[in-house]
């Protein structure tokens, strides 16, 4: 991985992310953009440092949703991280792999709304595209010049971690560059309806407070907008091109598919984190830290609490939550965590999750309060979808791969 696009509640750009991370600086607040007053929920990370329109043509802004204006920033700056510049490159060799969990939902409604009051005739002809899932791969792709082989996967929360997966599977069978990641927005009146219609959302009113995943106080999650666009190179194009950011390099993934409600079966998270060790050829031991799920719900968080405590050991590993600070982001989760992870790596630090207590049934390590200094050499990223979708990613230090050292 060489180059990262962030865009997150909390602060966008991979720095200005990485600082405010650290420093514990909240993302979440009271929804801004309609009146939420007689709603039960009314906390969201909302992004309001990047208007996307400050880069990005204007002709492109009538055509997209909020969702893929902020994946085209956050494509748009991982390749300057990278130093990629894709106009001196040939398109087949390179892709695009994103999730995508909600589609262009404000985009989408608003064109419903002019249907309903306006008629047909009112309604935009880019409709037919920018409500897709798929759209953020397309738009990227055709922006960058990227003909290459491409995929969009929805897999809610679990989505992002699998465009990652994806990514890497498509680059070990010959692709030498992909653009990966997920970005996801659905914080329009129709969208917030829908977040709370699952029945996980948080009711707190107090934004330090509103989502505890793993505290005892937990109480539901707050959704949050955003996520982030890796680059994703073979370990030979980097080093033949002298690549100056090399984060780490995804050494495994796998995903898996909970069984059937009330089944006697296990759900499959554990499984997921055990064949992406496999794949990487680790051992538990080997394993560094945990970004965990996190999920807010108490029933979900002592499944993947016992999950992990299953596969390290009662506190065998630090594990932590930063999106508590700025919400679950939907397909934009997964890679924000592993932009995080990456960090860590780098500066040999774990971010902490505001959680003061934590069941000790859980018999979990979670970093709480301030940022934890260790030595990080990898990373287990856990994410789960609703309706059973499970996905993990193991991320390393990379060995050097150019001769100056970078």
């Amino acid at each position: 991985m060489t180059g990262i696009g962030v865009v997150a509640p909390n602060s966008s750009g991979l720095e200005r992310f990485w600082e405010a991370v650290l420093e514990g600086r909240q993302g979440i607040g009271r929804v801004s953009r309609f009146d939420v007053s007689g709603y039960p929920a009314v906390l969201a990370g909302e992004i309001s440092d990047l208007d996307p329109a400050e880069y990005l043509p204007a002709r492109l802004l009538p055509q997209t949703d909020v969702s893929t204006r902020l994946a085209l920033v956050a494509g748009e700056w991982a390749l300057a991280d990278a130093k990629i510049d894709p106009d001196t490159l040939i398109g087949y060799e390179m892709g695009v792999v994103t999730a995508n969990a909600a589609g262009g939902f404000e985009f989408t409604h608003r064109e419903f709304r002019k249907l309903w009051t306006q008629g047909s005739k009112a309604v935009s002809v880019y409709e037919s595209f920018a409500w897709f899932y798929a759209v953020n791969t397309g738009q990227l792709s055709i922006r960058h010049g990227m003909r290459g082989p491409s995929s969009a996967l929805v897999a809610e929360q679990a989505g992002g971690l699998d465009a990652l997966g994806h990514a890497r599977r498509t680059v070990i069978a010959g692709t030498p560059l992909i653009l990966a990641g997920g970005v996801d927005s659905a914080l329009d009146p129709w969208g917030w309806s829908a977040h709370i219609s699952g029945g996980r959302i948080s009711r707190a009113t107090n934004p330090d407070r509103g989502y505890l995943p793993f505290g005892i106080e937990a109480a539901g999650h707050v959704p949050g907008e955003g996520g982030a666009i890796l680059v994703l190179e073979a370990a030979d194009r980097a080093e033949a091109r002298g690549a100056q950011n090399i984060y780490g390099e995804i050494a495994g993934y796998a995903s898996t598919f909970d069984p059937p409600p009330r089944s006697a079966r296990p759900p499959g998270l554990r499984r997921a984190a055990e064949l992406a060790l496999a794949d990487a050829g680790m051992e538990p031991g080997e394993v560094d830290v945990v970004f965990a799920d996190a999920a807010g719900v108490p029933e979900l968080d002592r499944a993947e609490a016992e999950a992990i405590r299953g596969l390290f050991g009662r506190e065998g590993v630090p594990v932590t939550a930063p999106k508590a600070r700025y919400g679950r982001l939907l397909a934009g989760g997964g890679p924000l965590d592993v932009t995080t992870a990456l960090l860590s790596l780098r500066d040999d630090l774990i971010p902490s999750a505001p959680v003061t207590s934590v069941p000790s049934e859980y018999g979990i390590d979670l970093v709480c309060g301030q940022s934890r200094a260790a030595a990080v050499g990898s990373a287990l990223v856990l994410a789960r979808g609703r309706w059973g979708f499970n996905a993990a990613v193991v991320v390393r230090k990379a060995p050097v791969v150019n001769k100056e050292g970078r």
